[in-house]
């Protein structure tokens, strides 16, 4: 069972996905801590409301000296719209969701909206989310999974997001699971450097 800590920037709907799939049994793992670099973030709100300690921390370092009064080892980016540094006892340990199939429409400025914004501008005829560690840049650590959806021409940048967040909300549970199935080290080690 993974331990997570739970970084977030706004209104915490993974953390919700989080919640109700511990909940129900079908997410191995235990939320430790949540902390956000927005001090009103919707997210601390229902994070204290679950009864999870919740924190607001500006930067790295705050995080980091909160992180280290928590037994956490693994730490999920649900939403947290900055690029972190962990403790090096974590270095590897970090758990990002992306909207979109990397390699395809990431990097710096490839969030959120602007993602959706970029697949329908291109025209794509599917688009997804990628499950992956994160490391000192954006979107370029090991792939845990993938999951595609279909789109349409007619297809807004909205009715893109919301399929799009809908197999979001089934592919990072499963990737927690596929980790604390198969370890950390394991996706580090299949990716050719």
């Amino acid at each position: 069972m993974r331990k997570l800590a739970v970084l977030l920037s706004g209104s915490g709907r993974t953390l919700d996905n989080f919640h109700e799939r511990i909940t129900a049994g079908s997410l191995r793992a235990e939320i430790q801590v949540v902390l956000s670099n927005v001090a009103d973030a919707l997210g601390l709100s229902k994070a204290k409301r679950y009864g999870y300690p919740a924190f607001h921390a500006k930067s790295d370092e705050e995080i980091n000296r909160i992180l280290a009064d928590y037994e956490v080892d693994l730490i999920t980016l649900a939403g947290y719209l900055k690029l972190y540094r962990p403790p090096e006892k974590l270095r590897q340990a970090v758990l990002n969701i992306h909207p979109a199939l990397i390699p395809s429409f990431c990097g710096a400025g490839y969030y959120g909206h602007h993602v959706h914004e970029a697949v329908k501008a291109r025209g794509c005829t599917v688009s997804g989310c990628t499950v992956h560690f994160a490391n000192e840049s954006y979107d370029e650590g090991p792939i845990v999974l993938q999951r595609c959806v279909a789109l349409m021409d007619s297809d807004t940048p909205d009715e893109i997001a919301t399929r799009v967040f809908a197999v979001e909300c089934e592919a990072f549970p499963e990737a927690i699971n596929l980790v604390d199935e198969k370890g950390v080290e394991y996706f580090w080690n299949r990716v050719k450097p």
